[in-house]
């Protein structure tokens, strides 16, 4: 019904208007970005930017999860952020500040609600702005950050102890649901790596596995494995 449409378009607008790269806008240059987004809601698994694409715009999740991964000729993937609610892609800023392709794939998660701030819209708030540029840069700092930490990790941290701190990070009420194939993804490695991983924490006594899920027996020996160098 309108009403029910109406009501959807306020909380979206109320979502938008909290979210930081938009709540430090003067009122004039925030009822243009509410004029101007576009909000779409996207299943899990779908493909919000893929790899090679021109950059559509700056995603902003409102809810939901976006995951930033890239894939090779041979199909492995690895998992390089994840944008949740109020958070920025530095990928999409890069790509929209030197206007080239976009260089990994952005995938839906989860049932996920994104606001598209459109390529023109980003130009004009960026020069408009320096609240917006302040922040969107920081942004990009920080995700640098974060790459340059999971470069560090996958050339120079060995795999077990990359996988025991995964398995402590990812655990909910002593366990993880997750496959195989999942967990090779989050960690840029073959899926035979991780289940040959698996196999000796479970022979050791650290996990117990079953389809899709793994138990942690030992949290404290997997931290310390996942704390060593």
């Amino acid at each position: 019904s309108g009403a029910h449409v109406f009501a959807i378009r306020q909380m979206n607008d109320k979502l938008l208007l909290e979210h930081p790269a938009l709540a430090s806008l003067p009122a004039s240059l925030r009822q243009l970005a509410l004029q101007r987004l576009s909000v779409h809601e996207l299943p899990a698994g779908e493909v919000v930017i893929g790899h090679g694409q021109p950059c559509p715009g700056l995603p902003l999740v409102l809810c939901g999860c976006i995951r930033v991964q890239m894939r090779d000729d041979s199909g492995n993937e690895i998992v390089l952020y994840r944008i949740g609610a109020n958070e920025m892609c530095a990928l999409s800023i890069g790509c929209l500040i030197s206007q080239r392709p976009f260089q990994a794939e952005a995938v839906a998660e989860e049932p996920t609600r994104v606001a598209l701030l459109p390529p023109a819209l980003f130009d004009e708030l960026m020069q408009a702005s320096e609240a917006f540029r302040r922040f969107v840069l920081a942004s990009y700092d920080d995700r640098l950050a974060t790459l340059m930490m999971l470069v560090e990790e996958v050339a120079f941290r060995r795999m077990d102890r990359r996988l025991a701190a995964c398995l402590l990070v990812r655990a909910h009420d002593g366990a993880v649901e997750a496959t195989h194939q999942a967990l090779a993804t989050e960690l840029g490695t073959a899926r035979e790596v991780v289940s040959r991983l698996l196999k000796e924490f479970e022979r050791t006594g650290m996990v117990r596995l079953s389809r899709g899920r793994i138990e942690l027996l030992s949290p404290e020996r997997l931290r310390d494995l996942g704390a060593s160098h």
